[in-house]
């Protein structure tokens, strides 16, 4: 059996490895298009912080890790699929009996005016890090598009870097998609008193050439000189090279999976930022780009690459833990709330501390927290067990802070497990 894995992302690293436990003699092999060794775009910002070495980024750290198993890595791009093959740039060809697409995201480029400026940049590559800092200094005048969850990462480095620094979103407010209102503001308040000027509900309308710098003109705000410019204003799926291979993608170009992690092709599968798999609160095939749900469905694909529907998948619990300059803020599930459900509200706006609960019936199924790391996992645990709360459903509406004794009753009573991502059909 020969697995090709297009891609060199912790779900590819994670699905190959899986793959060699599960057969020891099936020929593995791994395609990536950087040429560096598979690496972590989750540890790019400690680089800009010089918290680590080139070498800290990458996802194994032996030189020798994948050669010793037997998993092959080639560096190339992949120009497309047909008839059990991809096509390398070059012209190369690689045979399959199994594929996993695990290519991740690419980032968007917003319609700005001299968004092709040398002195813009993104940080989603080791290349794209280098650039940064090149620039990067105490007092250096930057300023970052975007204030989403990547965004916000890239802020944490940048101001421990001693940048002066300015963030320009367009929504309501900071990490728009994962707080809501009240916890993106005062998230925004905690950065503004450490010296980050946040512009929300503020479009960047051009980057204009200024000597050596760059000057960003703001919709309703004066310019603002800059001697870098960082964009992260979210990403695509990249399944657009599928387009030929009558593969079924969604209109964001992600690919279709089923319940296995399976294509609209029995034999090509999808695992991580470029799938459409099932979320767990909601029960719809969504695209998570978290890496835990990388690793979750790289698993699972790899179990059934192995042995047809072997495992199956039950959903990804939408979970963002979020670290910004010591203020820790965290979404999970359905945390907008859902039809007919109601909530809970803690707030603490000195103290920096923020509990909101979203609940249907007397289910946890959602939740927003600032400055309350104790909870964490008692979150997870509540919201991702489908656990019934009974009485202490009322309680936690009336203390939200509660949590925690809710979880243990619960626990004893047997309402408390966790529920499992996947599970083979016999579960």
């Amino acid at each position: 059996m020969r697995h090709l894995l297009v891609g060199c992302g912790p779900a590819a690293v994670v699905a190959a490895e899986t793959l060699r436990t599960l057969d020891p003699d099936a020929q593995i092999c791994m395609v990536g298009d950087e040429p560096e060794p598979p690496y972590s775009r989750m540890a790019l910002p400690y680089l800009l912080r010089r918290e680590i070495e080139e070498s800290g980024t990458h996802l194994r750290k032996r030189q020798d890790h994948f050669a010793e198993r037997g998993i092959e890595v080639v560096q190339a791009r992949v120009e497309r699929v047909e008839d059990s093959e991809v096509q390398l740039t070059g012209g190369e060809r690689q045979p399959y009996d199994r594929l996993l697409i695990s290519t991740g995201a690419t980032p968007l480029t917003p319609p700005i005016d001299g968004i092709e400026h040398p002195r813009v940049t993104r940080c989603w590559t080791l290349a794209d890090a280098r650039q940064i800092a090149e620039h990067l200094r105490p007092g250096a005048e930057v300023v970052l598009i975007g204030a989403g969850f990547i965004g916000c990462i890239v802020l944490e480095a940048l101001a421990k870097a001693e940048a002066k620094l300015t963030v320009i979103e367009s929504g309501p407010r900071m990490v728009p998609r994962m707080l809501d209102q009240t916890c993106g503001e005062l998230l925004q308040h905690w950065c503004e008193q450490r010296g980050v000027t946040v512009l929300t509900e503020r479009q960047v309308r051009a980057i204009e050439p200024d000597g050596e710098r760059v000057r960003v003109t703001i919709e309703g705000h004066e310019a603002v000189p800059a001697e870098l410019v960082i964009v992260a204003t979210g990403v695509r799926p990249n399944g657009q090279f599928l387009e030929s291979a009558g593969i079924e993608l969604g209109e964001d170009g992600a690919v279709r999976v089923d319940d296995y992690l399976q294509s609209s092709q029995i034999n090509v599968f999808a695992a991580g930022d470029v799938a459409s798999g099932r979320d767990f609160s909601t029960g719809e095939y969504t695209t998570q780009a978290i890496q835990p749900t990388a690793v979750e469905h790289a698993r699972v694909a790899a179990h059934n690459m192995h042995r047809a529907k072997s495992l199956r998948h039950r959903g990804s619990l939408s979970m963002n833990v979020l670290d910004t300059l010591g203020l820790v803020s965290t979404s999970y599930g359905r945390w907008q709330g859902v039809d007919g459900g109601d909530a809970a509200t803690l707030v603490d706006r000195d103290g920096f501390r923020y509990l909101n609960l979203q609940f249907e019936a007397d289910r946890l199924v959602g939740a927003n927290s600032l400055g309350l790391t104790q909870h964490i996992g008692v979150l997870r645990g509540l919201i991702g067990g489908h656990v019934h709360l009974g009485g202490w459903a009322a309680r936690l509406r009336e203390n939200p802070l509660q949590l925690m004794e809710a979880y243990l009753a619960c626990a004893q009573m047997g309402g408390g497990r966790q529920h499992p991502t996947w599970q083979s059909p016999s579960n």
